[in-house]
């Protein structure tokens, strides 16, 4: 029988040592895993006991990276209860929330929220975290089982378009994805895991429970301190969407034009990263090869991978097995299937679930096929080795009034190499021609260098795929512009509705020459 690592996460305390940190701009606070397991069962007990939490109920998290976060996570495993996790600013707590996710309590540290029906203040979490108990010597509640098809969270997608849609993760997803990756990376004691993005998004928990199961260490951040703890935990290896690790590109590129003496990339990295870095993992976005090899060629490989909510982890690059330009091999337990129309599906040993818990009439239908199967609507292709690459969204594609085809994701990624640019969407008005909408690098925007690259990326590109016009977004693409998901992807249709007209109006942007 196939080992259920969550099981051993609940059954007892962790035996291989570790510790987790939370590190802040204010600094950072560490505890040896076994006194998070500790408190964690404080915390079970505490919602077992005093808000008659049960196997089964759904306990709501809307909170900002930290040590509630993680307490409420563990204390739900070990209670049989699932989480869903809210990702701060794209939900508002309330009893709205309560009522429409079906949620026994919402744990939030919005104080807005304060006082309302159902709803927990994340600081007393803390608080009976940090107590000693009730005296009676228990430290948690009996042990539970999670069997494979046990829903142990619900999750959301980054929204993109429309509404989140909600999607129960199994816990046989969970054990098997956990596996796998260990299979494949081998985290052991003296390595540490830095997480930064939102701990809403359950692969973020992931590492939490990697530690515990195998010994190392893992560091809990947020985006906004990131760059700041990177320099004080010193981390092994670090999990980041595309455009973090872009960020931290320019930030080397400017240590290397203010050396005075020989430009050393690799001491430029370490002042970034830190002197530890065993490898960078990076998924969720298409990733630059021109920021992968930069990153790579000073100390600092970049393993990029691929997969959806509705999937977990597909594939993934890895020491053993790593080829640039691809997002890996599949990972055990996965298969990957390329339809006639290039479409790819996966099929899961063990799927996250086979419906959505919380989406519109007929997305389930259209996402999830019978035996595992899910069609990710992402064109693809394999390698004689089994290498996957992506090639875009099937929806992205655009048909020309001429009946061409245009795959728009490598015209976006050859517009977007240019440092004068950090984001780029492309649009066909009419069905006769491309436009480009770009988030600039900086504001003011670097026209001259816009209208330079957009020359030469022309140049290069099949005269169907050639960009006419750049229009340049007043403002850089942001999440808190709502032009952004949390995973750093374009909102394309909120990109086009702000943007219409000067898309639609041949005389606005700059002009290819």
């Amino acid at each position: 029988m196939t080992e259920r690592t969550l099981g051993r996460i609940v059954a007892g305390p962790p035996t291989g040592g570790g510790r987790i940190a939370f590190a802040s701009l204010l600094g950072t606070e560490t505890m040896p895993l076994t006194e998070l397991y500790r408190r964690s069962g404080l915390v079970a007990r505490w919602l077992r006991d005093e808000h008659g939490i049960r196997p089964g109920d759904r306990i709501g998290i809307l909170a900002a990276n930290g040590p509630a976060w993680i307490l409420l996570d563990l204390a739900a495993l070990r209670l049989g209860a699932r989480t869903a996790g809210f990702e701060p600013g794209k939900f508002t707590p309330g009893a709205g929330l309560v009522d429409t996710y079906d949620l026994t309590l919402l744990a939030t540290d919005r104080p807005e929220a304060a006082g309302l029906p159902g709803v927990l203040p994340t600081a007393e979490v803390t608080a009976v975290a940090e107590g000693p108990g009730d005296g009676s010597g228990e430290a948690g509640p009996p042990p539970v089982v999670w069997a494979p098809e046990d829903v142990t969270t619900i999750k959301f997608t980054s929204g993109s378009t429309g509404e989140p849609k909600g999607l129960g993760a199994t816990a046989g997803s969970v054990d098997s994805s956990l596996r796998a990756v260990q299979q494949i990376f081998g985290h052991g004691p003296g390595d540490d895991l830095f997480v930064f993005l939102p701990l809403s998004l359950l692969q973020q928990r992931y590492w939490v429970y990697s530690a515990l199961l195998h010994g190392h260490d893992v560091t809990i951040s947020t985006y906004e301190a990131a760059f700041a703890a990177l320099r004080r935990v010193r981390p092994t290896v670090v999990m980041g969407v595309p455009a973090f690790f872009e960020t931290a590109k320019r930030q080397i590129e400017t240590r290397l034009r203010r050396d005075r003496g020989t430009p050393d990339p690799g001491a430029a990295a370490r002042a970034v990263f830190g002197d530890r870095i065993r490898y960078l993992w990076t998924g969720s976005a298409p990733a630059s090869p021109d920021m992968v090899r930069f990153l790579t060629d000073a100390g600092l490989p970049v393993y990029e991978g691929y997969g959806l909510n509705e999937t977990c982890i597909v594939t993934k690059n890895h020491p053993g097995a790593n080829r640039p330009g691809s997002v890996g091999r599949a990972l055990p337990g996965k298969e990957i299937l390329i339809g006639d129309d290039g479409v790819v599906s996966v099929r899961s040993d063990h799927p996250v679930n086979d419906h959505y818990a919380y989406a519109a009439p007929g997305d389930s239908e259209r996402m999830f096929r019978p035996g595992g199967i899910v069609r990710t609507g992402d064109l693809g292709r394999l390698d004689e080795d089994g290498f996957l690459y992506i090639l875009g969204r099937a929806d992205d594609v655009i048909v020309l009034d001429n009946g061409k085809k245009v795959v728009v994701r490598p015209v976006e990624e050859a517009l977007r190499a240019d440092p004068s640019i950090a984001e780029c969407v492309v649009f066909c008005p009419g069905q006769t021609d491309l436009v480009a909408v770009v988030s600039p690098a900086a504001v003011p925007a670097d026209s001259e260098a816009i209208a330079a690259h957009l020359k030469r990326t022309n140049e290069r590109l099949a005269a169907d795929e050639r960009i006419s016009r750049v229009v340049v977004a007043d403002e850089p693409f942001s999440i808190e512009n709502g032009l952004l998901t949390s995973q750093f992807k374009p909102k394309r249709a909120r990109i086009l509705e702000l943007h219409h007209t000067a898309v639609h109006d041949p005389t606005e942007g700059i002009h290819a020459s």
